[in-house]
């Protein structure tokens, strides 16, 4: 069974830091990327990141491009995402999933698996 299990959010103010973990099981972990997502209050899941597990390749939207990095620790099945520079508008509870491609924001669409119970993470002002 596909798992995955997202961690390390909280309330931080803005300017601040977080670092997401991603725990994942149930699947080949090296052969597929790990995208996180996030949905805010009233507005659409949408994704944030994704890592190939294969080959270290990453891909950001936009508007964390610069304050986001993902990284992948294939001996823990596990990815992260550290978030810098964090403002009120990142608050969202934060979700990863397995995906198979990385790349361009087409890997929103092909994740696997069922979703996790997320990760809240809330900006101050």
């Amino acid at each position: 069974e596909v798992q995955l299990v997202e961690s390390g959010g909280g309330l931080v103010q803005a300017g601040g830091s977080l670092r997401l973990s991603c725990a994942a099981s149930g699947f080949t972990f090296d052969t597929y990327a790990i995208g996180w997502f996030r949905q805010a209050p009233g507005k659409e899941r949408e994704g944030v990141s994704c890592i190939s597990s294969s080959d270290g390749s990453t891909y950001y939207v936009d508007s964390v491009k610069g304050r986001f990095t993902i990284s992948s620790d294939n001996a823990k099945n596990t990815v992260y995402l550290q978030m810098n520079s964090l403002k009120p508008e990142d608050t969202a509870v934060y979700y990863c999933a397995p995906t198979r491609i990385c790349g361009t924001y087409y890997f929103t669409r092909y994740t696997f698996g069922s979703w996790g119970q997320g990760t809240q993470v809330t900006v101050s002002s």
